[in-house]
């Protein structure tokens, strides 16, 4: 039975439907992670699983049981939240232990479980300051350790690494991480940024206006988008219009705006006629002026029109002879340069017949 299961949930507000008909199953200590952008209905669906909010049709339920009569405070779920909502005149140490207090556990239970948590989050030798004199990342995981110390079966985060810096955000990742399963609790996370959701996620749900575009693992959500939406969300990527000419068993042929006929990938559904995108990520493209490009299935020649140097990769936009524009991305792994081609150089772009893939309109 999964830990969590939403049926057919719908929430209105007013003529405006921000979550329509979703259903999916979070299993038990599974790290699980609602994606999309601004207004598509992620946080909603967190406040109906919290009870801040009741759907207008639908189920959800919690180990079996409909959640529907139980308000908010008696459900075993937690929110953190990106503001953290700490108490300021309690120490770390009272912060944390509220929710054991309201429940009124033993006190030497508290004692126990407020110590394991303090040692869990690595803020035993904070215990006794007060949120001002931490650092937004020592917030985070005072909030985090209230969550958890009672042990809910589902916590909820909401953004919870949105007002963090992005060093410390990477640092706060795997925090997460090694936490979540340190704590084996089922984690329902809501975020807009992709990278985070890839870098912590057993499975992502990508939503779309009110909507489940795509649920999977992570490399799977990168590697095999099932829709324009989600590979365009997920990632960077080039898309240009293509036409299936030929579907073969073992490859399909296509005729894309821009290059004339090229070789991907087989798709099951395609068929001669077909209209949709040609997508491959810039990654998945080499770059270079030698022979070796030209050996591949698909090549072709252009101008590097423009570059972004990000440190560790260079991503070069580049002109091909028939109009079309395509990224890719090398890594900076030559010492002292910066990058190996400047804007005016003339390159070859290439990409293997199985690389990249066909996607409907």
């Amino acid at each position: 039975m999964a830990r969590l299961e939403l049926r057919n949930v719908t929430r209105r507000f007013g003529d405006f439907v921000a979550v329509d008909d979703v259903s999916l199953s979070i299993e038990s200590g599974e790290f699980f992670t609602l994606l999309g952008p601004s207004g598509c209905g992620k946080t909603t669906i967190l406040r109906m699983i919290a009870g801040f909010d009741l759907p207008d049709a639908g189920q959800i339920l919690l180990d079996g049981q409909d959640l529907a009569d139980t308000p908010a405070e008696k459900r075993p779920v937690h929110t953190v939240f990106q503001n953290y909502a700490l108490f300021p005149h309690l120490t770390v140490a009272e912060n944390i232990a509220f929710p054991l207090r309201m429940a009124r556990r033993p006190e030497s239970e508290q004692r126990s479980m407020l110590n394991e948590m303090l040692e869990q989050v690595h803020l035993v030798d904070k215990a006794a300051a007060y949120p001002h004199e931490l650092s937004g990342g020592q917030k985070q995981r005072v909030a985090l350790a209230r969550g958890l110390v009672n042990r809910p079966r589902l916590l909820l985060l909401d953004e919870p690494l949105g007002a963090l810096d992005a060093k410390l955000r990477e640092e706060m990742q795997v925090d997460l991480i090694n936490l979540q399963r340190d704590v084996g609790i089922t984690f329902v996370f809501v975020t807009h940024a992709q990278v985070e959701a890839l870098a912590l996620s057993h499975r992502i749900a990508v939503m779309n206006a009110g909507r489940v575009e795509q649920l999977d693992e992570p490399s799977k959500l990168y590697s095999a988008p099932q829709n324009r939406f989600v590979a365009d969300f997920i990632g960077q990527i080039n898309q240009l219009e293509a036409q299936v000419v030929e579907a073969a068993h073992g490859h399909l042929r296509l005729a894309v705006a821009g290059l004339g006929e090229i070789v991907a990938p087989p798709l099951a559904e395609a068929k001669a006629g077909d209209k949709g995108v040609y997508a491959i990520r810039p990654e998945q493209v080499r770059i270079g002026i030698h022979d070796e490009v030209s050996e591949l299935k698909n090549h072709f020649s252009g101008e590097v029109k423009s570059l972004l140097y990000q440190g560790d990769v260079t991503v070069y936009r580049v002109g091909l002879a028939n109009g079309a524009m395509l990224e890719a991305l090398l890594p900076n792994s030559a010492s002292g340069r910066a990058q190996l081609f400047e804007a005016g150089d003339a390159v070859k772009l290439g990409w293997r017949h199985d690389a990249g893939m066909f996607l409907h309109d």
